[in-house]
């Protein structure tokens, strides 16, 4: 265990409460698309000689100690180079994990891409890692890939359904849906689910796409050469409601849809709004608010964040357990950067404020937060060029938290929850993610 102050800038040491648990070193390196969550509490890390380790923390000698192991997935050359991996569970009610890995196989005269699929139909088998990686579907590309993405769609008898969206040097956007019948997953056009991603002026570096009420949703991307793109979509149809372009000056490295609270009345009243966090090589980060009524006519930039060499990767969650999300950026600069919300006055104006930075030993390739130990408590993954590091929460921060809030809310007495976000640390739940404001 390393002290909580460990690599960190001693300008913003209280808002810190993370310790190093463990770093695993990989046989090289990865890239920002090396890293994904496979289930509940394990993660996948490629790298780019042909390997892919899970991690994740087991039971050895009556203690949780982390585990990290070498994944046979068949039909990856050992020359390969990986480009991208992603995993998800299915959408029910159908069962088991899917993981994709694209990769470029060297051949001498030429280099040749591939997505491999990975899925186990056979009953008791659909979420085995080890069955998974041997029940491969090879597809050869005919283009380069990029990142490759999941999301869920709406289907034609109102179920939802998981896809694949792999970006790719031709400026296109491929979209890969599982055909039942055939137990495979197969290319279909991708205009005929999601009408926005097409017309691209770009190869897309990065994608996100996030589900809003009313049976809509929004998709952004960002490109090499600078422009960004976000659309209002109505999900039914398929239909484009509202889209919206802007372009910058550098290749857009990430972009991130999230929703956050604001206050919106004297009476304390919140009204959730959604944004979209961009992020490039050279400029600085910016959030733009309010984007499915406002588009981006409204930034809020990051300050200081183009500090540290490029912005490699963001992630928004609630680390300090107070309702209100903030939002992580890993730099090639071998920092990762913490901003904070600071509303002015009773309306949701304001500005992100640098809270803390933490220093790596190589870049930071990619964040990921999740329960690895299965305790309901997060553990932070952060993926550098050189390896893994796991960051917990600080034990007794956590634990002089659940005290502050155990005593509020006997002083209090009981009182309706009206927001998942603002619901208090609950007794009876600790083993819940929910209850720690996630």
């Amino acid at each position: 265990m390393l002290p909580s102050w460990f690599g960190v800038s001693r300008m913003f040491p209280e808002s810190y409460s993370f310790v190093e648990d463990s770093f695993s070193r990989f046989p090289s390196q990865s890239n920002i698309y090396g890293l994904c969550q496979a289930g509940e509490h394990e993660l996948l890390a490629a790298t780019l000689k042909g390997k892919v380790v899970s991690f994740r923390y087991q039971e050895l000698q009556k203690k949780i100690r982390p585990v990290a192991k070498d994944v046979q997935f068949t039909y990856i050359p050992v020359d390969a180079e990986i480009v991208s991996i992603d995993a998800f569970n299915k959408s029910p009610p159908k069962r088991g994990l899917v993981v994709g890995i694209t990769f470029v196989k060297d051949s001498g005269d030429k280099a040749t891409p591939f997505l491999n699929i990975y899925c186990d139909y056979e009953p008791g088998s659909e979420f085995n890692l080890d069955s998974i990686a041997q029940s491969c579907l090879n597809l050869e590309l005919q283009f380069t890939p990029f990142q490759l993405y999941h999301t869920e769609v709406q289907c034609d008898d109102g179920g939802r359904e998981t896809v694949f969206l792999l970006s790719g040097h031709d400026q296109k956007i491929h979209l890969y849906k599982e055909n039942v019948s055939l137990h495979q997953f197969e290319e279909q056009p991708v205009e005929k689910l999601f009408p926005e991603l097409q017309q691209l002026t770009s190869n897309v570096l990065w994608l996100d796409v996030m589900t809003i009420a009313g049976g809509q949703r929004l998709s952004a991307f960002g490109c090499q050469n600078g422009c960004v793109g976000l659309a209002l979509v109505n999900q039914s149809v398929p239909e484009v409601l509202s889209s919206w372009r802007f372009q910058f000056d550098s290749p857009v490295s990430s972009v991130l849809l999230f929703p956050l609270s604001c206050q919106t009345g004297p009476n304390g009243d919140k009204e959730e709004s959604y944004n979209l966090l961009v992020t490039s090589t050279i400029e600085m980060a910016v959030v733009y608010r309010d984007v499915h009524q406002r588009g981006l006519s409204r930034p809020v930039f990051l300050s200081e964040s183009d500090q540290w060499d490029a912005v490699l990767c963001a992630l928004v969650i609630d680390l300090d357990f107070d309702g209100q999300k903030e939002v992580l950026l890993g730099t090639y600069g071998q920092e990762l950067l913490c901003y904070k919300f600071q509303p002015v006055g009773n309306d949701d104006d304001g500005q992100f404020k640098l809270q803390w930075r933490r220093s790596f030993k190589s870049p930071v390739l990619s964040v990921i937060y999740l329960d690895l130990t299965g305790d309901g408590l997060r553990e932070l993954a952060v993926l550098t060029l050189k390896g893994l590091h796991i960051l917990q929460h600080s034990l007794s921060s956590t634990a002089a938290l659940v005290m502050e809030r155990l005593a509020q809310r006997l002083t209090a007495g009981p009182e309706p929850v009206r927001d998942t976000e603002e619901a208090p640390l609950k007794p009876s739940s600790l083993k819940s993610n929910e209850s720690l404001g996630n």
